[in-house]
């Protein structure tokens, strides 16, 4: 996992449901932790695209549902800044399942995904259908 070169302004914390845009069978998640936060007590980590988090499935298949699964925010409707000075936000918010390699669980991603998680996840940009 590489590092970013914008800096991300979070847009979900903890307990947002975000979409999940693979074929994995999981439809919706909900936000429990933010992988590697250390922080000060009682604050709530920010999350943006790219950054990775543990969730609870909500909707998607029987044998999914209630898991405790990996996840890496794909799009989010916040806006921020890249390093360039260029301002992008996407329609939703989104993220796609990974594993302990940081390799993705599907084999497909439904729309596109943003720039900096392709630098920092490989493995998601060559699924992925759309790069922005």
């Amino acid at each position: 996992m590489r590092a970013i070169q914008a800096h991300m302004t979070g847009g979900l914390s903890i307990g947002s449901k975000v979409k999940c845009v693979d074929n994995s069978g999981v439809k919706e998640l909900k936000i429990i932790a933010k992988e590697g936060y250390k922080g000060r007590r009682r604050r709530r980590p920010d999350i943006g695209v790219a950054d990775v988090f543990v969730a609870s499935v909500i909707k998607g298949k029987v044998r999914m549902r209630k898991k405790k699964v990996r996840a890496v925010i794909v799009r989010q409707r916040k806006e921020y800044r890249r390093a360039s000075g260029e301002r992008v936000k996407f329609e939703d918010n989104a993220a796609v399942l990974i594993n302990e390699k940081n390799e993705p669980v599907a084999s497909e991603i439904k729309g596109a995904i943003a720039r900096e998680v392709a630098q920092r996840f490989p493995r998601i940009a060559t699924i992925a259908k759309i790069v922005v």
